[in-house]
């Protein structure tokens, strides 16, 4: 574990001429602070996010969906910007800026021109350290979300995953939407978001990542600046050992349903999965992407081209850092559901007794490998990369260290992964019209 107040080169990337391509660094404050750099060279643009380790499975049920709320409370003004000056400060550049909240984490970033990522710094720094989330705020932006989350209630695929969530893991952190609901955000109280605010937005619970044509000392130092309004760096962190398991928590096998007035049937069929720790998440890939990751996948030939059964079917694999579960996700019409379900368990079944070919294994990682590279050409991804490593990652590999881990996955590692997933107690979740 890297030591407060230093500074270590993660990674150099040169190309055939001796010329570095890449570089990342990481600089931990006395305050606990990361700052994480990737040196992009031929790039005119920097990406900056700001990660806390913070998100729904945080919460205790008085506090669902605070961190989504708070989420949308820093965009709202500090004592020295008020929201429309939040605003206008990026988009004065051109830049771009959002937020996002997770179960786990929650991010505010921005991607602007080079030139002008210390404005993007300074912005940030100030909305995550210094928002004073007043009363009316609080009040105005509770609406804003209640609209959210109808806005997601009438989403069907929201809503099936949400209940394929609440399956597998009941009512806990882990299975509740990460919103909230119109219950929790109508009671939540400003004292109690701003309590949340203070106990988890501290500066040892944070990561700065930026990615692009930059210079990483002076990266550091406008963090310094930007992060150090009213003492927010001030005094000395302790590393804190890791506690998290790396065995996945178990799930609970079974059915839910919900009736909707609605023209399709969603349904969701899955197993527990695996951690986000696991060594075996890169054999996971190929198969989860072999499986249903594209429209050569074997759930989309049979559900879809084969059989006609449905416009919309995808596998998944979710991981959590003591959970997972790995589903397959159909969209049909109500009267070819009983079929649906039928090809979807028995092509999970056949995988399962068989594996997959050589050539369906080889196509998966392929497009593994094609999907990691061609994402990461500009600063956005880039920055996302090593600050979610930074973040919730014991490591931070090279693309071409990923590439590699990838490249040596065989098909008998599926095979034998396929079979002890595949073999588990199911999970399913179905919304439509209905019971039937």
């Amino acid at each position: 574990m890297q030591k407060n107040g230093t500074t270590r080169t993660l990674h150099t990337v040169k190309d055939a001429d001796g010329a570095v391509t890449s570089r990342v660094r990481r600089t931990v404050l006395p305050s606990g602070l990361r700052v994480v750099t990737e040196q992009m060279a031929g790039t005119r643009s920097a990406s900056i996010g700001v990660w806390v380790a913070v998100g729904s499975r945080d919460e205790t049920p008085a506090l669902h969906g605070c961190s989504h709320f708070l989420e949308h409370l820093l965009f709202k003004g500090t004592p020295e910007r008020t929201a429309m000056d939040i605003s206008v400060a990026l988009d004065a550049v051109g830049g771009e800026f959002n937020a996002f909240t997770t179960k786990e984490y929650t991010v505010f970033h921005a991607r602007v021109l080079d030139e002008d990522l210390g404005t993007a710094v300074d912005v940030l720094g100030d909305m995550v350290t210094a928002s004073t989330i007043t009363a009316a705020d609080v009040e105005a932006e509770r609406d804003v979300i209640l609209d959210e989350i109808a806005m997601h209630d009438d989403d069907p695929d929201d809503v099936v995953h949400n209940l394929f969530a609440h399956q597998a893991w009941g009512d806990t952190p882990l299975g509740r939407p990460i919103a909230g609901t119109d219950a929790s955000i109508t009671a939540m109280t400003r004292a109690q978001i701003q309590r949340f605010y203070r106990r988890h937005y501290r500066p040892d619970n944070m990561v700065v990542s930026v990615a692009g044509n930059l210079d990483h000392t002076t990266v550091v130092r406008q963090v310094r600046q930007a992060f150090g309004r009213g003492g927010f760096l001030d005094g000395v962190a302790a590393p804190t050992p890791s506690t998290q398991s790396e065995r996945a928590r178990k799930v609970n096998p079974g059915e839910a349903r919900t009736i909707r007035p609605q023209e399709q049937v969603n349904l969701v069929l899955g197993v527990k999965g695996m951690t986000r720790t696991d060594p075996r998440r890169y054999t996971l890939g190929v198969l989860n992407t072999a499986l249903g990751g594209g429209t050569s996948s074997r759930m989309f030939q049979e559900v879809r081209e084969l059989r006609g059964l449905a416009y919309s079917v995808y596998s998944f694999a979710s991981h959590h850092a003591d959970a997972g579960v790995v589903g397959v996700s159909v969209g049909c019409l109500p009267g070819k559901y009983a079929a649906v379900l039928e090809t979807v368990r028995n092509e999970l079944a056949k995988v399962a007794a068989e594996g997959l070919t050589d050539e369906e294994v080889e196509r998966g990682k392929g497009q593994l490998k094609g999907g990691l590279v061609l994402g990461l050409e500009d600063s956005g991804s880039r920055m996302s990369r090593i600050g979610k490593a930074e973040l919730v990652h014991d490591e931070l590999l090279t693309i071409d260290e990923v590439v590699d881990r990838i490249e040596a996955v065989t098909a008998e590692d599926v095979a034998t992964l396929a079979r002890e997933l595949f073999t588990q107690p199911e999970l399913l979740a179905v919304v439509g019209p209905t019971k039937s």
